[in-house]
């Protein structure tokens, strides 16, 4: 299962990444959220979940962050929104 959720998640940022390149101007804001977010989801996937989530002070809050910025990109970029949508109900079925 976890292997499906971390295959199903890279397949969601490769996806929200084709969006961002076609979406006209991202506010700096913005794109620093979505560069931290990926970032620390890419270190989530790379260290493996299992581990991260045993470890005290794992990632706990990327499904909340990923709301976060959904919501900011929902006004401003509505066509970004379902994806990065679909990926918050990934992390937070992760329980990450």
């Amino acid at each position: 299962m976890l292997n499906d959720d971390a295959s199903n998640l890279k397949a969601h940022l490769k996806s929200l990444h084709a969006n961002l390149e076609q979406t006209e101007h991202v506010d700096d804001e913005l794109q620093e959220l979505l560069r931290q977010l990926d970032g620390d989801i890419k270190n989530l996937l790379e260290k493996g979940a299992e581990e991260e989530l045993e470890e005290e002070g794992g990632p706990y809050g990327l499904a909340e962050r990923t709301q976060e910025i959904t919501a900011r990109f929902a006004v401003e970029h509505p066509t970004l929104e379902p994806t990065l949508r679909e990926l918050g109900r990934i992390l937070q079925n992760m329980g990450i």
